[in-house]
């Protein structure tokens, strides 16, 4: 059997974190500004279970059905019900790498995938269980390898465009320019207690994560008095056992956020990534929604904050 490398970390945490606060004057080299990013296109209502963001999403053109936005997963799911309702045609057994540890799932074959005016497909979708997903679905990069993907925590709709569309400037954000790797976007301009760090948005986890290279980079081998232990929840229904600490501040470009809630795991994703080794940090939509808004361009490498 094959070896997807399916970056599934939409987790749930025991505990729910504080917060994050917001501080616009920077503190370290301001980031990259691009003037010419704007996302246009149409504005999907999308809902927000906790800090998760939702979006209807058609798959063969029956729909609409209610698919999780997972920023940090490389391959776009499926529930096992709705392949089942849709009487998808099944696919070869694989070896899916989650947020939690590999697991065997079956797969099926999806022709289109519509999100608003964008269609995406053919693809081979990993089928899980709906319980676990809390969706009919899941988007992941390979939907948005081409797209531009805004998430607006106010308005609480998510609008996709195509990168190759020209777009005009606001001037009211602030863009970080990202490295590709593995058609994921992470950006290199993120430092926590002045230690760099690299940095993925990951819309589709609750919790912000970080890797154990980061963790003893921060503390040594060290247990801080406030660090506890916590469980996280993958979609595919396996547990990953963390350490959970409040951090003073996360710096992002020019930005700096105060009081975030870090979990820390040797998630495998990390390695998937070429991360393991250097402190990484998974951007989880706790702290995302801290912003008004957060776009990812993946076509042009571009990552827009806009500040409340």
């Amino acid at each position: 059997m094959s070896l997807l490398p399916l970056l599934l970390a939409a987790a749930t945490a025991s505990v729910t974190p504080p917060a994050a606060s917001v501080v616009g004057q920077p503190l370290i080299a301001p980031a990259i500004i691009d003037n010419n990013l704007e996302i246009l296109g149409d504005a999907l209502e999308a809902e927000q279970l906790k800090k998760r963001m939702f979006v209807d999403v058609k798959v063969n053109g029956i729909g609409p059905h209610r698919f999780l936005v997972d920023s940090g997963a490389d391959r776009s799911v499926v529930s096992d019900g709705l392949a089942a309702r849709l009487n998808l045609p099944a696919g070869e057994s694989v070896r899916l790498q989650g947020m939690a540890g590999a697991v065997s799932v079956g797969t099926v074959e999806v022709a289109m995938l519509t999100i608003g005016k964008s269609e995406i497909g053919p693809i081979n979708a990993p089928a899980l269980s709906a319980r676990h997903l809390g969706a009919d679905g899941l988007i992941g990069i390979d939907a948005l390898a081409d797209q531009r993907l805004l998430l607006d925590f106010d308005k609480r709709t998510i609008t996709v465009q195509d990168s190759r569309t020209p777009f005009a400037a606001t001037g009211q954000e602030i863009v970080v320019t990202a490295r590709r790797r593995k058609g994921q976007l992470i950006i290199t301009q993120a430092s926590i207690g002045n230690r760099a760090v690299s940095a993925v948005i990951d819309t589709g986890s609750e919790v912000t994560l970080g890797n154990r290279a980061l963790r003893e980079r921060l503390y040594g081998t060290r247990r801080p008095e406030k660090m506890i232990d916590i469980e996280l929840l993958s979609v595919t229904g396996q547990v990953l056992k963390a350490e959970a600490m409040v951090l003073s501040n996360v710096r992002i470009g020019g930005l700096i956020l105060n009081n975030v809630v870090v979990a820390f795991a040797d998630a495998p994703p990390f390695a998937l990534f070429g991360l393991s080794t250097q402190p990484a940090i998974f951007l989880g939509s706790d702290l995302l929604s801290s912003f008004r808004r957060v776009a990812l361009d993946f076509g042009n490498r571009k990552v827009r904050f806009t500040m409340r």
